[in-house]
């Protein structure tokens, strides 16, 4: 397979699972700003998750989804980045299926709809951005069941999974920063709510510990859980078989990548939650993150060009 085609797969998956993680933060936030704007504001999400250049803030909500959901200035806006996975998606039309292509070139053809800003405006926001995320999950829906197992589907699962690494990582840290600027057990309790609910996990941990938000046994959900689809480990063990599947199939050259994704796998596997608080959750994620890092770049290293 061309490296271009690879890399269009790659950022293909990688864009649609950033703009789904976009809408379930705003989605989350929304609900938790009517009820504690003091608490979950709106700027830290500006200031977190765009780029420096962008001068932008406010504490007005729609102002603030239109701003993630709309502006073209704003390089991580779902407009944006759904523009770039059709681009992706339309360079590779013959390594997907057509019933993929057509998701995301009417998904594309909904967000540019001269009346949605309108809907924003006048309608139920939480509708509103229910029925975007509604766009991702056809998306997956579609890719599993219509996407042929190869090389393509291997790719794009890679694209998808080091996404959600970096983005269940960033969720975390943004958390905690939060968490360290209150000593108030009640607000803290809030806050891992709130991850929780950004990151779809909160109806299972009530189904699992039926108890009040416990700091051991979030991090424990989010990073170690072997069957939450969107703990970190979870999507590590899923990028090693994904790394083992195009290795095994002369697709992706070996070099150092199954020690990388080894390593980070059993690092977290076996690192203890007690282990973990002692040398300090900032710490671990950063030294999860370098490590995506490194496995991200020698697959580019190995295989891909131009990443951007």
């Amino acid at each position: 397979m061309l490296s271009r085609v690879a890399n269009n797969l790659i950022w293909l998956d990688r864009y649609m699972e950033r703009g789904n993680g976009i809408l379930s933060l705003l989605k989350v936030n929304f609900y938790a700003n009517q009820d504690s704007p003091e608490l979950f504001s709106w700027t830290p999400i500006i200031k977190n998750f765009t780029t420096s250049e962008n001068e932008f803030y406010t504490e007005d909500a729609i102002e603030c989804i239109d701003f993630m959901v709309f502006n073209t200035d704003n390089s991580n806006s779902v407009l944006n980045i759904v523009t770039k996975a059709r681009e992706n998606a339309r360079s590779v039309q013959e390594h997907i299926s057509r019933e993929l292509w057509l998701c995301i070139n009417n998904y594309y053809l909904y967000l540019t709809d001269k009346d949605l800003p309108r809907r924003l405006r006048e309608e139920d926001p939480v509708e509103f951005l229910e029925d975007l995320r509604n766009h991702h999950l056809i998306y997956y829906g579609t890719s599993d069941n219509t996407q042929e197992r190869g090389p393509s589907y291997y790719f794009m699962s890679i694209g998808k999974f080091l996404e959600r690494v970096i983005q269940i990582s960033d969720f975390t840290e943004f958390k905690l920063m939060e968490i360290g600027n209150t000593s108030d057990s009640l607000e803290k309790s809030f806050y891992w709510k709130n991850l929780l609910l950004s990151i779809g996990g909160y109806q299972l941990y009530l189904k699992t510990h039926k108890s009040t938000f416990n700091e051991e046994h979030i991090i424990r959900m989010v990073f170690q859980d072997k069957l939450f689809p969107r703990s970190v480990y979870y999507c590590v063990n899923k990028l090693s078989w994904y790394i083992t599947k195009l290795i095994d199939a002369n697709e992706l050259e070996k070099t150092n990548l199954e020690f990388l994704i080894g390593k980070l796998e059993s690092n977290i596997k076996y690192t203890t939650v007690e282990a973990i608080k002692e040398q300090g959750l900032h710490k671990y994620i950063a030294d999860i993150k370098q490590d995506i890092r490194n496995i991200s770049m020698n697959v580019n290293s190995v295989y891909l060009s131009n990443i951007n």
